[in-house]
Formats: structure tokens, sequence, C-alpha cells
């Protein structure tokens, strides 16, 4: 009777958690197919008409353009550097290693809101706001992300197969490209998708770096909010959540089908 009550429990906890998770995302996309413009609480029939709008929109597209760019270069920039950190500190001392992982760390802990005022501070000191100064703030706050998911598959590395391949007269270069990254790139990819994610969704260190006239889609909904948001937003948002379903699942898919190969490679 005790288990029956604990296994209705943990059932009903866990529909609770989900329905925290899923229900406001379930409301928006209801909300891309209400007809109802300007009071999204009254449905006003079904209608696809924000959808083909979109395509259609400048605004709109030119934040997601705006944001898109801002993201996957500040995340390619960020894995590069942060994948440089982690390969450089290999064969340092214990103490500098702590102490590198420290610094890089202060960016993951700082709140974001300080991070973005301190460097519209600095770049406003000396160059002035662009899309540069907001592609460099984006950097400076994602590496940590970067070296927290390279990090863990460096420690993991078997040096001696990188050794081996010197003492075969591979250069330095060459054995880094060819043993090295092999090893660390599912962490490297980690890393690159953590933070193309992180800064696709920041909008504080955005809004105290960005430029006047250069907004990303989470500016220009802060901009909005006032005078009511578009339903093309919202339109966009089942659009983009829709993508990042399809991915994981493929990803998942992808990580099952290696798992079972593994699986029936050892038997």
């Amino acid at each position: 009777m005790v288990r029956k009550i604990k296994n209705v429990a943990g059932k009903l906890y866990l529909i609770l958690i989900l329905l925290i998770l899923y229900l406001p995302i379930a409301l928006l996309v209801i909300s891309s197919f209400n007809a109802s413009a300007r009071n999204k609480a009254i449905w006003g029939g079904f209608t696809v008409s924000a959808y083909k709008e979109l395509v259609h929109d400048e605004t709109v597209m030119g934040a997601l353009y705006t944001t898109l760019m801002l993201a996957g270069g500040a995340a390619f920039i960020a894995t590069v550097l942060g994948t440089l950190v982690c390969i450089g500190m290999i064969n340092m001392k214990k103490i500098s290693k702590s102490f590198i992982i420290g610094v890089t760390q202060i960016p993951l802990l700082n709140s974001d809101i300080v991070t973005g005022i301190a460097l519209m501070l600095l770049f406003t000191r000396f160059v002035g706001l662009s899309f540069g100064t907001m592609l460099i703030a984006h950097i400076t706050f994602i590496i940590p992300y970067v070296v927290l998911s390279v990090q863990p598959k460096v420690l993991q590395l078997n040096l001696s197969t990188y050794e081996a391949a010197l003492d075969l007269g591979a250069s330095q270069f060459y054995a880094m490209w060819k043993v090295i990254l092999p090893e660390i790139m599912p962490g490297i990819l980690s890393g690159f998708l953590l933070a193309f994610t992180m800064s696709l969704d920041d909008f504080s260190v955005t809004y105290f770096t960005k430029a006047p006239g250069i907004h990303t889609m989470s500016t220009m909904i802060n901009a909005e909010y006032r005078k009511g948001i578009q339903t093309e937003i919202y339109a966009l948002s089942t659009i983009i959540f829709a993508i990042i379903l399809f991915v994981l699942f493929i990803i998942n898919r992808k990580s099952e089908k290696a798992a079972k190969l593994e699986a029936e490679s050892e038997v």
C-alpha cells in the first residue's frame, strides 16, 4: 500500500514538473495560431496568418538575422579560444591550472547585469558601442561554458598516443589535429552548442553593449512589450522550439544507435 502511494505521488510530482516546464510553451504555440491580434487571452479563431506575415516582417527578420549572426560568431570564436585554453593547460602545473580555471569562471559566476554594465563602461570609454562590442561581450561571457565542456575531455586524454605520433615523425600541429582534436571533439561540439544557446537567449549583456538601432530578438521583444508583442514573434518562437525539438530527437536517436552498436560489438 505504501509503495503504491509513493508511486502515485511520484507520478503526480513528475506531471506537475512537466506542466510547469511545458505549459508556458504550449500557451505560446497556441497563441501563434490565435486570430485575436490584440488580446491573446481571448480565442479569436484558428489562423496561420502570423506564419505567412513573418517572412515579410523586416523588423522581426532583421532582429533574427542579427541574433543568429551574433550567437554563431560568438560561439565559434569562443569555442576556438576555449579549446586552445584547455589544450594549453595539458602540461601546466596544478596551481597554474587552478588559477586559469578560476579566472575563466568569473564571468560564469558573475551576474549578467554586472558583466553588461562593466563592459558597457569599458566600450564607451575607448571605442563606442557597435555590433563588434556586442560580439566581444558575448565571447567574454560564454567562454567559461566552452571551457567547462572541453576540459573534462582533455583530462581523459591518453597522451601516450600523441607522444607516439611525435616519435613516428608527425609534427606537433599534425599530431594535435589528428590525435588530440578527434578525442576531445564531443566536448568541443557540446561547448559550441551550449555557448550558442547562451548567446542566443541573452538579454542583459546585449542590452548594455548594443549600439542604438541594433536589435536582437530579446531586445526587440523587450522594446515592444509595452505596446504589445506582435503575433509574428509568437510564430517565430514556435518555429525555433520545433527546430530545437527536432534536433534533440535526431541527436538522441543517434546516441541510442551508437550505444546499441557499442553494446553489440562488446558481445
